[in-house]
């Protein structure tokens, strides 16, 4: 069992940015598959962001470009930096955690972003 906590949303304008934070409450080497998703209002959730064991990443078309993941086993930690955000990006940013050995995935509880225009 692992607890993800996210920090670091809030509002911003167009064009601004915003560094996502997602604290792992124990090691994040054993989860493959590092991630973060989004949900706006009445849409369906949708990958952001991926990190395959710090070796690849993968990132929606929307994104690119301007998000960056990054992970940090040390602090387990995960970070999303999101730049030159456009109101289109305003979700609930999710963490993701998934281990291809055990098949068990774990998600965080979402942190609202907003960004006006």
């Amino acid at each position: 069992q692992v607890q993800l906590v996210e920090s670091g949303g809030g509002l911003v304008q167009a064009g601004g940015s915003l560094r996502l934070s997602c604290a792992a409450s124990r090691n994040i080497f054993s989860f493959n598959v590092m991630g973060w998703y989004r949900q706006a209002p009445g849409k369906q959730r949708e990958l952001v962001a991926a990190d395959s064991s710090g070796a690849n990443t993968n990132y929606a078309d929307s994104v690119k470009g301007r998000f960056a993941i990054s992970r940090d086993n040390a602090k387990n930690t995960v970070y999303l930096q999101m730049n030159s955000l456009k109101p289109e990006d305003t979700a609930v940013y999710y963490c993701h955690a998934y281990s291809t050995l055990t098949g068990y995935d774990y998600w965080g509880q979402g942190t609202q972003v907003t960004v006006s225009s």
